[in-house]
């Protein structure tokens, strides 16, 4: 066993707060795996709310373990050391059930290959008795799990509280037949989706649906549980190492009551939920024993109806606040003089569309007067360092659509340059764009993405007009992630092998080659409104709607 993976471990063990105590015994041991590495796992609170579900339930002992980092990787492939959990430094393969959870469909390349550093068979169909149950849960696997289902014994299409409960109680329960007789269990539970039971098929390039497996009852059909209720959740371990470590994290609310028609957090949470502000004030006063700065959480925080009076809170106790990207026509004052109050020199705004036109197409809601208003109020409350959110390659979008996005900024930059020059001090726009990625279970989901160059040739129409622009920033995500991420968000079961290649180190396009998949086909084609999806197992919302929704929105593009 390597002194350096342990002596890590250890550093990192030793710099964490567990504001919570578990017991260490268990007759079921579990391991709770991110497939990030720890700094980005541990800022996750869903990944540290699993965490107190599974190690607050009697009977089971429960470790993590994270993607290693990139020292300790090497490590492992040179030294032949098996992954180790964190907590106790043992190999992956010596516990009963191995749980992922994972948030970002990017994260589905890190699985095999944590497999493979756990010595332990990367296919379900390869695993016997002797081997750990693989389960997994996460927002990626909402949204599709099928290009990593193969992988995977059984997968949570729900909130963690609703479905983990019911999932432990069943593992902690003997069960006769084997291996196969817990799966037949698991597949009773509400909102646990057993991948072998349900087999793939194909014509030609195109999915056609799935059939039950041989030998198989027929299962509870793999719906999404969400609770109308549930304890919000918050920091539980506090550690330096992480992206918020000088947060106490506090979640808000669940959902987006928007539904941006490209977004899928307005569609696969159910309602938007909020948490009463008498609950979390006295979570807020823990957090701020522990940290100065509290973080509020959420996919729409400044559609909280309380966020004022929550922010005025913190400020008030003597703390700073944090809250993610803000929605234009929501700038509530109380919020917005909190950050200021708690430093706050940059604000995040996403306009998302370029033009009032795509605006419409999108549901965004937003018009060019409100966007410019928002720019007004922050520039009144002299904080000149804007950040603006933008996606090119929406359904619809053309070349002028681009020349009004220029101008919006443009106008954006007019008016912090002018504030800037009264107080004698620089402000800066960074301007972010990334590329349209087709989400399922939105109404975009059969809209491919634009061809590479095509979305190549606008990032250089915006480079050759905004990188001139004095006091603005551009950044681009970059297109070929975009086309990764993509590729994951569409894919289906014939993406297995295609991810084993990439693990051995292939890259895309030899892997692609090697497993002969045609990734633009799946990037790029717009799906067939009838078509059989291979995602829709999964059922995560009405199709119907999202389908009108979708004709919707290119009636206006095709105006």
């Amino acid at each position: 066993m390597s002194y350096d993976i342990r002596n890590g471990h250890r550093t990192l063990l030793q710099a964490e707060t567990h504001l919570r105590r578990y017991r260490r015994g268990g007759d079921l041991v579990v391991c709770l795996v991110s497939a990030s590495r720890y700094r980005t796992a541990m800022s996750s609170l869903g990944f540290q709310a699993v965490y107190g579900m599974l190690a607050g339930t009697d009977g089971i002992r429960c470790e993590r373990a994270f993607f290693p980092e990139r020292d300790a990787e090497e490590e492992y492939r040179r030294s032949g050391t098996p992954l180790l959990s964190l907590e106790t430094s043992t190999p992956l393969a010596d516990f009963d059930v191995i749980a992922f959870s994972t948030s970002f469909e990017p994260d589905y390349l890190n699985i095999p290959l944590m497999l493979r550093y756990g010595r332990i068979p990367l296919f379900a169909a390869e695993r016997n008795r002797s081997h750990p149950l693989i389960i997994a849960g996460g927002a990626a696997f909402f949204i599709n799990p099928e290009p990593v289902a193969d992988f995977i014994d059984a997968i949570c299409i729900g909130e963690g509280e609703a479905v983990v409960p019911a999932m432990l109680e069943t593992l902690l329960s003997p069960v006769d037949n084997g291996r196969w007789g817990l799966l037949e269990a698991l597949s009773k539970i509400p909102g646990l989706y057993i991948p072998a039971f349900y087999i793939p098929e194909y014509t030609g390039e195109n999915f056609t649906g799935h059939r039950i497996a041989e030998g198989a009852s027929l299962p509870t059909a793999p719906v999404p549980v969400c609770l109308e209720r549930y304890e919000p959740a918050a920091s539980r371990i506090l550690t330096e190492h992480t992206e918020f470590g000088d947060m106490f994290l506090i979640e808000v609310s669940r959902g987006c009551p928007r539904g941006c028609r490209f977004c899928s957090s307005g569609f696969i949470y159910g309602a938007f939920r909020q948490q009463p502000v008498e609950q979390l004030i006295p979570l807020i006063d823990e957090g701020l024993t522990h940290r100065n700065k509290i973080g509020l959480v959420g996919a729409a925080v400044s559609d909280y109806t309380g966020i004022g009076k929550l922010c005025s809170h913190i400020v008030g106790r003597g703390g700073k606040v944090s809250v993610s990207s803000l929605r234009i026509d929501r700038l509530d004052g109380e919020m917005l003089a909190a950050l200021i109050a708690s430093g706050h020199k940059t604000i995040a705004i996403a306009p998302e569309g370029g033009s009032q036109r795509m605006r419409t197409i999108i549901r965004k809601n937003l018009t060019e007067v409100q966007i410019l208003d928002a720019c007004e109020r922050l520039i009144a409350h002299d904080i000149l360092n804007i950040r603006l959110y933008f996606i090119i390659g929406l359904p619809g979008e053309n070349d002028s659509d681009l020349e009004e996005m220029v101008l919006l900024i443009e106008k954006i930059r007019d008016r912090v340059i002018e504030r800037a020059r009264s107080n004698k001090r620089l402000g800066e726009i960074t301007v972010s764009v990334n590329p349209f990625i087709p989400k399922p279970f939105t109404p975009f989901q059969w809209c491919g993405m634009e061809p590479m160059h095509r979305l190549e040739g606008k990032v250089k129409i915006l480079e050759s007009r905004v990188r001139r622009l004095s006091n603005v920033k551009l950044k681009i995500e970059s297109l070929r992630e975009s086309y990764l991420q993509a590729l994951l968000s569409r894919g289906d079961r014939r993406l297995a092998p295609l991810l084993v290649a990439m693990a051995d180190g292939a890259n895309l396009k030899k892997a692609a080659k090697q497993c002969g998949v045609d990734t633009d086909y799946l990037v790029q084609r717009e799906i067939g409104r009838e078509e059989p999806l291979p995602w829709g197992l999964i059922g995560t919302t009405d199709c119907g709607a999202l389908r009108r929704e979708y004709e919707r929105a290119m009636a206006i593009a095709e105006e």
